[in-house]
């Protein structure tokens, strides 16, 4: 859970920063200045409109693309796209990705084994074999 960007460790060592630099019982003061700013800001129109016309913005692109009526020339296009798509390029392109996978995604690392030994994660090559693993 993060307020304004701060997580609950920075929060905490806001806190311990305060209480040492204000003192206990001008932290009680701060704390309660602080909270009626806080209330005055949340309940204020101002603040009403602010949420109102973010909430407005987010929504403002699919708002627009329902009114121009666009909604159903994209479900056309994506309708005529997988029409124009033969079914086994599908299963060909299919094939291609699973393969590809193996290249393209980084290789996990095995946590449970304690070699020290570090390999080179660009490397394509299979691990080399051991003298008494040659035949």
């Amino acid at each position: 859970m993060d307020i304004l960007g701060i997580g609950p460790l920075e929060l905490i060592f806001i806190l311990i920063i305060a209480l040492v630099i204000l003192g206990p019982k001008d932290m009680v003061k701060a704390g309660k200045t602080i909270g009626k700013l806080l209330r005055q800001v949340v309940t204020s129109p101002t603040w009403r409109a602010i949420t109102r016309t973010s909430s407005e913005l987010r929504t403002l692109p699919n708002k627009l693309i329902r009114d121009a009526g666009l909604e159903d020339d994209f479900r056309k296009i994506q309708d005529a796209t997988r029409e124009a798509i033969p079914s086994d390029l599908t299963s060909d392109l299919e094939q291609w990705q699973q393969d590809l996978d193996p290249w393209t995604t980084p290789p996990q690392e095995d946590k449970e084994s304690g070699d020290s030994e570090t390999s080179d994660e660009n490397s394509t090559s299979p691990p080399e074999k051991s003298e008494g693993e040659q035949s």
